[in-house]
Protein backbone atom coordinates (compact mmCIF):
# COMPACT_ATOMS: atom_id res chain seq x y z
CA UNK A 1 0.00 0.00 0.00
CA UNK A 2 1.51 3.43 -0.93
CA UNK A 3 0.64 5.58 1.96
CA UNK A 4 1.97 8.63 0.53
CA UNK A 5 -0.67 8.34 -2.17
CA UNK A 6 -3.52 8.39 0.51
CA UNK A 7 -1.99 11.25 2.73
CA UNK A 8 -3.93 14.10 0.59
CA UNK A 9 -7.29 12.52 0.36
CA UNK A 10 -7.22 11.83 3.81
CA UNK A 11 -6.31 15.87 4.58
CA UNK A 12 -9.12 16.48 2.37
CA UNK A 13 -11.75 14.32 4.15
CA UNK A 14 -10.47 16.02 7.40
CA UNK A 15 -11.06 19.26 6.06
CA UNK A 16 -14.58 18.38 4.93
CA UNK A 17 -15.53 17.25 8.14
CA UNK A 18 -14.48 20.02 10.17
CA UNK A 19 -16.50 22.15 7.64
CA UNK A 20 -19.17 20.15 8.40
CA UNK A 21 -19.04 20.20 12.38
CA UNK A 22 -18.44 23.60 11.81
CA UNK A 23 -21.69 24.08 10.57
CA UNK A 24 -23.60 22.01 12.52
CA UNK A 25 -22.52 23.49 15.73
CA UNK A 26 -23.34 27.23 14.25
CA UNK A 27 -26.24 26.91 12.51
CA UNK A 28 -26.18 30.03 10.45
CA UNK A 29 -29.91 29.47 9.11
CA UNK A 30 -30.99 29.55 12.52
CA UNK A 31 -33.49 32.44 12.95
CA UNK A 32 -31.62 34.53 15.93
CA UNK A 33 -33.34 37.09 17.92
CA UNK A 34 -34.07 40.28 17.17
CA UNK A 35 -32.33 43.08 19.05
CA UNK A 36 -34.88 44.85 21.01
CA UNK A 37 -34.30 48.90 21.47
CA UNK A 38 -36.14 51.50 23.38
CA UNK A 39 -36.55 54.94 23.04
CA UNK A 40 -36.96 57.35 25.77
CA UNK A 41 -37.53 60.92 27.28
CA UNK A 42 -36.31 62.10 31.11
CA UNK A 43 -38.48 63.19 33.72
CA UNK A 44 -37.58 66.46 35.17
CA UNK A 45 -38.15 68.76 37.46
CA UNK A 46 -39.32 72.39 37.56
CA UNK A 47 -41.52 74.92 37.21
CA UNK A 48 -44.59 74.06 34.55
CA UNK A 49 -47.60 76.47 33.60
CA UNK A 50 -50.91 75.94 31.62
CA UNK A 51 -51.12 78.54 29.33
CA UNK A 52 -53.04 80.28 26.55
CA UNK A 53 -51.51 82.18 23.58
CA UNK A 54 -52.49 84.69 20.74
CA UNK A 55 -51.16 87.48 18.91
CA UNK A 56 -52.43 91.11 18.72
CA UNK A 57 -51.05 94.81 17.75
CA UNK A 58 -49.92 97.26 20.69
CA UNK A 59 -51.45 100.64 20.72
CA UNK A 60 -52.17 103.81 22.20
CA UNK A 61 -55.27 103.89 25.00
CA UNK A 62 -56.30 106.67 23.34
CA UNK A 63 -55.95 107.58 19.75
CA UNK A 64 -57.00 110.96 18.51
CA UNK A 65 -57.89 111.94 14.74
CA UNK A 66 -57.27 115.21 14.23
CA UNK A 67 -58.77 116.81 11.49
CA UNK A 68 -59.69 120.41 9.43
CA UNK A 69 -63.32 121.51 9.61
CA UNK A 70 -62.78 124.54 7.04
CA UNK A 71 -61.26 123.91 3.77
CA UNK A 72 -57.83 126.11 3.03
CA UNK A 73 -54.57 126.74 2.56
CA UNK A 74 -51.52 125.20 5.02
CA UNK A 75 -49.52 128.42 6.00
CA UNK A 76 -47.60 126.82 8.96
CA UNK A 77 -46.93 123.39 10.78
CA UNK A 78 -45.68 123.42 13.85
CA UNK A 79 -45.41 119.92 15.18
CA UNK A 80 -43.53 117.13 13.33
CA UNK A 81 -43.72 113.25 13.66
CA UNK A 82 -43.05 112.20 17.78
CA UNK A 83 -43.57 115.49 18.67
CA UNK A 84 -45.00 115.98 22.39
CA UNK A 85 -47.85 118.07 22.45
CA UNK A 86 -50.11 119.42 25.04
CA UNK A 87 -53.81 120.32 25.46
CA UNK A 88 -54.83 123.79 23.44
CA UNK A 89 -50.78 123.80 21.78
CA UNK A 90 -51.25 124.85 18.23
CA UNK A 91 -50.04 123.05 16.03
CA UNK A 92 -50.89 123.44 12.66
CA UNK A 93 -52.52 127.15 10.97
CA UNK A 94 -54.65 127.52 7.62
CA UNK A 95 -54.84 130.68 5.34
CA UNK A 96 -57.62 132.61 6.61
CA UNK A 97 -57.92 135.37 3.75
CA UNK A 98 -61.17 133.45 2.09
CA UNK A 99 -62.39 133.21 5.87
CA UNK A 100 -61.75 136.82 6.79
CA UNK A 101 -63.57 137.72 3.77
CA UNK A 102 -66.69 135.53 4.45
CA UNK A 103 -66.58 137.79 7.83
CA UNK A 104 -66.73 141.10 6.62
CA UNK A 105 -69.74 140.11 3.95
CA UNK A 106 -71.68 138.57 7.47
CA UNK A 107 -70.42 142.17 9.03
CA UNK A 108 -72.53 143.94 6.27
CA UNK A 109 -75.47 141.67 6.10
CA UNK A 110 -75.51 142.36 9.88
CA UNK A 111 -75.42 146.19 9.80
CA UNK A 112 -77.65 145.98 6.56
CA UNK A 113 -79.94 144.19 8.92
CA UNK A 114 -79.94 146.51 11.97
CA UNK A 115 -80.42 149.51 9.96
CA UNK A 116 -83.61 147.78 8.17
CA UNK A 117 -84.49 147.39 11.48
CA UNK A 118 -84.18 151.05 12.96
CA UNK A 119 -86.30 152.22 9.39
CA UNK A 120 -88.95 149.67 10.88
CA UNK A 121 -89.19 151.07 14.20
CA UNK A 122 -89.56 154.70 12.82
CA UNK A 123 -92.14 153.57 10.29
CA UNK A 124 -94.38 151.80 13.22
CA UNK A 125 -94.17 154.88 15.48
CA UNK A 126 -95.14 156.98 12.45
CA UNK A 127 -97.91 154.72 11.34
CA UNK A 128 -98.78 154.60 15.34
CA UNK A 129 -99.32 158.34 15.15
CA UNK A 130 -101.68 158.57 12.42
CA UNK A 131 -103.81 155.86 13.61
CA UNK A 132 -104.04 158.03 16.97
CA UNK A 133 -105.00 161.16 15.09
CA UNK A 134 -107.58 159.46 12.60
CA UNK A 135 -109.31 158.13 15.49
CA UNK A 136 -108.74 161.93 17.19
CA UNK A 137 -110.84 162.99 14.26
CA UNK A 138 -113.63 160.56 14.06
CA UNK A 139 -114.52 161.39 17.40
CA UNK A 140 -115.21 164.40 16.25
CA UNK A 141 -116.71 163.17 13.55
CA UNK A 142 -114.60 164.74 10.60
CA UNK A 143 -113.35 161.92 8.94
CA UNK A 144 -115.02 158.27 7.84
CA UNK A 145 -114.87 155.43 9.76
CA UNK A 146 -112.90 153.79 6.87
CA UNK A 147 -110.10 156.12 6.75
CA UNK A 148 -109.39 155.06 10.75
CA UNK A 149 -109.44 151.28 9.52
CA UNK A 150 -106.89 152.24 6.96
CA UNK A 151 -104.74 154.15 9.50
CA UNK A 152 -104.79 150.92 11.71
CA UNK A 153 -104.51 148.50 9.36
CA UNK A 154 -100.38 150.81 8.12
CA UNK A 155 -99.98 150.68 11.75
CA UNK A 156 -100.36 146.48 12.03
CA UNK A 157 -98.26 146.28 8.89
CA UNK A 158 -95.23 148.69 10.29
CA UNK A 159 -95.23 146.66 13.30
CA UNK A 160 -95.12 143.06 11.39
CA UNK A 161 -92.29 144.71 9.10
CA UNK A 162 -90.17 145.38 12.59
CA UNK A 163 -90.75 141.90 13.49
CA UNK A 164 -89.30 141.15 10.41
CA UNK A 165 -86.66 143.28 10.48
CA UNK A 166 -85.68 142.29 13.88
CA UNK A 167 -85.36 138.56 12.92
CA UNK A 168 -82.87 139.49 10.13
CA UNK A 169 -80.54 140.97 12.79
CA UNK A 170 -80.54 137.70 14.21
CA UNK A 171 -79.66 135.85 11.50
CA UNK A 172 -77.43 138.27 10.07
CA UNK A 173 -75.68 138.11 13.94
CA UNK A 174 -75.69 134.27 13.95
CA UNK A 175 -74.15 134.29 9.97
CA UNK A 176 -71.56 136.76 11.53
CA UNK A 177 -70.90 134.37 14.33
CA UNK A 178 -69.99 131.38 12.29
CA UNK A 179 -67.68 133.48 10.38
CA UNK A 180 -65.50 134.09 13.32
CA UNK A 181 -65.96 130.57 14.24
CA UNK A 182 -64.70 129.07 11.18
CA UNK A 183 -62.11 131.58 11.10
CA UNK A 184 -61.29 129.97 14.41
CA UNK A 185 -60.66 126.53 13.09
CA UNK A 186 -58.59 127.90 10.69
CA UNK A 187 -55.58 127.18 13.87
CA UNK A 188 -55.74 123.85 14.49
CA UNK A 189 -55.18 122.83 18.37
CA UNK A 190 -54.63 119.68 20.13
CA UNK A 191 -57.31 118.40 21.81
CA UNK A 192 -55.40 116.52 24.58
CA UNK A 193 -51.55 115.92 25.84
CA UNK A 194 -49.73 113.21 23.86
CA UNK A 195 -47.89 112.41 21.07
CA UNK A 196 -47.74 113.19 17.32
CA UNK A 197 -47.80 109.72 15.74
CA UNK A 198 -48.35 110.64 12.24
CA UNK A 199 -48.39 114.03 10.19
CA UNK A 200 -50.85 113.86 6.80
CA UNK A 201 -49.92 117.15 5.32
CA UNK A 202 -47.32 119.94 4.43
CA UNK A 203 -47.19 123.43 4.31
CA UNK A 204 -48.63 124.79 1.33
CA UNK A 205 -51.44 121.71 0.78
CA UNK A 206 -54.74 122.54 0.03
CA UNK A 207 -57.30 121.24 2.90
CA UNK A 208 -60.42 120.75 1.13
CA UNK A 209 -63.52 119.70 3.93
CA UNK A 210 -66.74 119.84 1.68
CA UNK A 211 -68.06 116.52 2.83
CA UNK A 212 -65.55 115.19 5.84
CA UNK A 213 -63.09 116.82 7.69
CA UNK A 214 -59.56 115.44 6.76
CA UNK A 215 -57.05 114.06 8.91
CA UNK A 216 -54.40 116.05 9.09
CA UNK A 217 -52.58 114.50 12.57
CA UNK A 218 -52.45 111.41 14.81
CA UNK A 219 -52.21 112.08 18.32
CA UNK A 220 -51.25 109.21 20.87
CA UNK A 221 -52.77 110.54 24.45
CA UNK A 222 -49.75 108.84 26.52
CA UNK A 223 -47.23 106.25 25.54
CA UNK A 224 -46.04 105.33 29.04
CA UNK A 225 -49.88 103.26 29.40
CA UNK A 226 -51.05 101.20 26.70
CA UNK A 227 -52.97 98.34 25.05
CA UNK A 228 -53.14 94.72 23.08
CA UNK A 229 -56.09 94.37 21.28
CA UNK A 230 -55.50 90.01 21.20
CA UNK A 231 -57.73 87.61 18.98
CA UNK A 232 -58.58 85.02 21.28
CA UNK A 233 -59.60 81.45 19.49
CA UNK A 234 -63.30 80.94 20.94
CA UNK A 235 -62.29 77.21 22.44
CA UNK A 236 -59.79 79.49 24.80
CA UNK A 237 -62.28 82.40 25.51
CA UNK A 238 -63.79 81.35 28.12
CA UNK A 239 -60.61 80.48 30.36
CA UNK A 240 -59.73 83.86 30.58
CA UNK A 241 -61.24 86.75 33.81
CA UNK A 242 -60.52 90.00 34.19
CA UNK A 243 -57.10 90.55 35.74
CA UNK A 244 -55.62 88.09 34.49
CA UNK A 245 -51.64 88.17 34.16
CA UNK A 246 -50.41 87.92 30.68
CA UNK A 247 -46.86 87.62 29.41
CA UNK A 248 -45.60 88.58 25.48
CA UNK A 249 -42.75 89.10 23.54
CA UNK A 250 -42.19 91.34 20.15
CA UNK A 251 -39.88 90.96 17.62
CA UNK A 252 -38.03 93.93 17.90
CA UNK A 253 -36.54 92.66 21.61
CA UNK A 254 -36.05 88.93 21.15
CA UNK A 255 -35.11 87.42 24.39
CA UNK A 256 -37.67 89.64 26.56
CA UNK A 257 -40.62 89.42 28.08
CA UNK A 258 -43.32 91.89 28.81
CA UNK A 259 -46.24 91.75 30.99
CA UNK A 260 -49.83 92.90 31.60
CA UNK A 261 -52.80 92.61 32.90
CA UNK A 262 -56.16 91.41 30.97
CA UNK A 263 -58.52 94.72 31.36
CA UNK A 264 -61.50 93.35 29.30
CA UNK A 265 -63.09 90.03 27.68
CA UNK A 266 -64.84 91.86 24.88
CA UNK A 267 -68.07 89.83 23.70
CA UNK A 268 -68.48 90.89 20.09
CA UNK A 269 -66.37 87.92 17.78
CA UNK A 270 -64.50 88.59 14.93
CA UNK A 271 -64.98 85.87 12.21
CA UNK A 272 -62.26 85.21 9.88
CA UNK A 273 -62.50 82.52 7.24
CA UNK A 274 -64.73 80.60 9.10
CA UNK A 275 -62.41 81.29 12.38
CA UNK A 276 -64.36 82.81 15.31
CA UNK A 277 -61.91 84.97 17.64
CA UNK A 278 -62.76 87.39 20.53
CA UNK A 279 -60.87 90.50 21.43
CA UNK A 280 -59.39 90.28 24.78
CA UNK A 281 -57.46 94.34 26.08
CA UNK A 282 -54.47 94.26 27.71
CA UNK A 283 -53.22 96.84 30.00
CA UNK A 284 -49.55 96.94 29.83
CA UNK A 285 -47.17 99.46 31.51
CA UNK A 286 -44.68 101.53 28.99
CA UNK A 287 -43.14 103.78 31.41
CA UNK A 288 -39.35 103.74 29.66
CA UNK A 289 -41.15 103.98 25.76
CA UNK A 290 -39.59 100.85 24.89
CA UNK A 291 -42.27 99.84 23.07
CA UNK A 292 -44.36 101.67 20.58
CA UNK A 293 -47.66 101.55 18.65
CA UNK A 294 -48.14 98.66 15.76
CA UNK A 295 -45.72 95.96 17.26
CA UNK A 296 -47.16 92.62 17.08
CA UNK A 297 -47.37 90.75 20.41
CA UNK A 298 -46.98 87.31 20.79
CA UNK A 299 -49.11 87.25 24.02
CA UNK A 300 -49.20 84.20 26.68
CA UNK A 301 -52.47 84.06 28.98
CA UNK A 302 -51.24 82.20 32.51
CA UNK A 303 -53.75 80.44 33.61
CA UNK A 304 -52.21 78.61 36.27
CA UNK A 305 -48.40 77.14 37.21
CA UNK A 306 -47.23 75.51 39.51
CA UNK A 307 -43.39 76.49 41.02
CA UNK A 308 -41.76 73.13 41.44
CA UNK A 309 -43.05 70.15 39.78
CA UNK A 310 -42.06 66.90 38.67
CA UNK A 311 -42.84 66.97 35.27
CA UNK A 312 -43.65 63.87 32.98
CA UNK A 313 -43.03 64.43 29.25
CA UNK A 314 -46.44 64.09 27.19
CA UNK A 315 -44.68 61.04 24.89
CA UNK A 316 -44.63 59.32 27.24
CA UNK A 317 -48.19 59.61 28.29
CA UNK A 318 -49.18 59.46 24.76
CA UNK A 319 -47.23 55.92 24.56
CA UNK A 320 -49.83 52.55 24.63
CA UNK A 321 -48.09 49.36 23.38
CA UNK A 322 -49.98 46.80 21.72
CA UNK A 323 -51.18 43.26 23.05
CA UNK A 324 -48.68 41.69 20.64
CA UNK A 325 -45.65 43.87 21.62
CA UNK A 326 -46.51 42.78 25.03
CA UNK A 327 -46.46 39.03 24.27
CA UNK A 328 -42.87 39.65 22.58
CA UNK A 329 -41.41 41.40 25.10
CA UNK A 330 -42.55 38.86 27.83
CA UNK A 331 -41.14 36.15 25.43
CA UNK A 332 -38.15 38.16 25.22
CA UNK A 333 -37.61 39.16 28.77
CA UNK A 334 -39.21 37.11 30.52
CA UNK A 335 -42.56 36.75 32.44
CA UNK A 336 -43.64 35.82 35.72
CA UNK A 337 -44.99 37.88 39.36
CA UNK A 338 -42.10 40.00 40.39
CA UNK A 339 -39.86 38.76 37.78
CA UNK A 340 -37.08 40.61 36.33
CA UNK A 341 -38.45 40.67 33.22
CA UNK A 342 -41.22 42.57 31.66
CA UNK A 343 -43.00 43.56 34.70
CA UNK A 344 -46.36 45.52 36.23
CA UNK A 345 -46.90 48.82 37.88
CA UNK A 346 -44.79 49.45 40.85
CA UNK A 347 -46.32 52.08 43.37
CA UNK A 348 -49.87 51.86 43.83
CA UNK A 349 -50.77 48.77 40.89
CA UNK A 350 -48.13 46.62 43.04
CA UNK A 351 -45.67 44.30 40.87
CA UNK A 352 -45.95 41.93 37.78
CA UNK A 353 -49.72 41.07 36.87
CA UNK A 354 -50.89 43.38 39.39
CA UNK A 355 -50.23 46.39 38.09
CA UNK A 356 -54.41 46.93 37.70
CA UNK A 357 -55.85 49.01 40.80
CA UNK A 358 -58.34 46.35 41.04
CA UNK A 359 -55.95 43.44 41.69
CA UNK A 360 -56.93 41.69 38.49
CA UNK A 361 -54.60 39.60 37.24
CA UNK A 362 -54.34 37.88 33.89
CA UNK A 363 -51.38 35.58 33.76
CA UNK A 364 -47.90 37.28 34.29
CA UNK A 365 -45.76 40.25 34.44
CA UNK A 366 -46.78 40.83 30.55
CA UNK A 367 -49.94 40.29 30.67
CA UNK A 368 -50.63 42.22 33.90
CA UNK A 369 -49.05 45.39 32.11
CA UNK A 370 -51.12 44.47 28.96
CA UNK A 371 -54.21 46.48 30.90
CA UNK A 372 -52.52 49.56 29.46
CA UNK A 373 -52.42 48.21 25.69
CA UNK A 374 -54.52 47.57 23.12
CA UNK A 375 -57.07 44.93 23.63
CA UNK A 376 -57.28 44.42 27.15
CA UNK A 377 -57.41 48.47 28.17
CA UNK A 378 -58.74 48.42 31.73
CA UNK A 379 -60.11 51.51 33.78
CA UNK A 380 -57.46 53.09 36.00
CA UNK A 381 -59.26 56.06 36.95
CA UNK A 382 -57.79 59.16 37.20
CA UNK A 383 -54.43 57.87 36.51
CA UNK A 384 -52.49 57.08 33.98
CA UNK A 385 -49.74 54.36 33.02
CA UNK A 386 -45.95 55.40 31.89
CA UNK A 387 -43.45 52.87 31.15
CA UNK A 388 -40.35 53.17 33.28
CA UNK A 389 -36.98 51.94 31.73
CA UNK A 390 -35.10 49.98 34.72
CA UNK A 391 -31.99 48.26 33.88
CA UNK A 392 -32.69 47.80 30.31
CA UNK A 393 -36.28 46.15 30.80
CA UNK A 394 -39.55 48.29 30.70
CA UNK A 395 -41.79 48.67 34.02
CA UNK A 396 -45.46 50.46 34.36
CA UNK A 397 -46.34 52.51 36.49
CA UNK A 398 -49.15 54.58 37.32
CA UNK A 399 -49.42 58.37 38.26
CA UNK A 400 -51.92 61.18 38.83
CA UNK A 401 -51.43 63.79 36.33
CA UNK A 402 -51.91 67.38 37.30
CA UNK A 403 -51.32 70.59 35.45
CA UNK A 404 -50.18 70.50 31.66
CA UNK A 405 -48.36 72.96 29.66
CA UNK A 406 -48.84 70.66 26.18
CA UNK A 407 -45.42 69.26 26.19
CA UNK A 408 -44.86 67.71 30.03
CA UNK A 409 -47.01 67.01 32.65
CA UNK A 410 -47.42 67.43 36.41
CA UNK A 411 -47.14 64.54 38.41
CA UNK A 412 -49.24 64.81 41.87
CA UNK A 413 -48.77 60.59 42.42
CA UNK A 414 -46.59 58.11 41.09
CA UNK A 415 -43.36 56.37 41.80
CA UNK A 416 -41.14 58.64 39.85
CA UNK A 417 -38.72 60.79 40.09
CA UNK A 418 -36.38 63.43 38.42
CA UNK A 419 -33.76 61.30 36.29
CA UNK A 420 -36.35 58.57 35.36
CA UNK A 421 -36.28 57.10 31.61
CA UNK A 422 -39.78 56.44 30.48
CA UNK A 423 -40.53 54.59 27.32
CA UNK A 424 -41.72 57.11 24.09
CA UNK A 425 -41.20 54.22 21.29
CA UNK A 426 -40.30 50.45 21.00
CA UNK A 427 -37.99 49.09 18.20
CA UNK A 428 -37.45 45.85 17.01
CA UNK A 429 -40.62 43.70 17.96
CA UNK A 430 -43.11 42.49 15.41
CA UNK A 431 -45.63 45.46 15.38
CA UNK A 432 -44.81 49.14 15.89
CA UNK A 433 -45.77 51.03 18.66
CA UNK A 434 -49.63 52.17 18.78
CA UNK A 435 -50.26 55.99 20.04
CA UNK A 436 -53.73 57.49 20.73
CA UNK A 437 -54.49 60.81 20.63
CA UNK A 438 -52.50 63.74 22.71
CA UNK A 439 -52.86 63.56 26.52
Amino acid sequence: MNVKRWIPRIVAIALVAGGVAFLVMKKPWAKTATQVSFQTVTVGRGPIAAQVTASGTLSARGTVLVGAQVSGRVLEIFVDFNSPVKKGQIIAKLDESLLKAQIDQAQAAYDLAVANSRKAKVSLEDAERQYKRQQSLQEQQLVAGATVETAQTARDTAAASLVASNAQVSQAAANLKQARTNQSYATIISPTDGVVLSRAVDVGQTVAASLQAPTLFTIAEDLSRMQIDTAVAEADVGRLTEGMKATFTVDAFPGKTFEGVVRQVRNAPTTTSGVVTYDAVIDVENQDKTLRPGMTANVTFVLAQVADAVKIPNAALRFKPSREQLTALREQFGGGSGGRGWRGSGGSGGSGGSGDPRGNREGGGASGAGGAGGGNRRDYGDKKPVFKLEDGRPKMVLIKPGLTDGSSTEMLEGDLKPGDQLVTEISGLPTTTRRVGAF
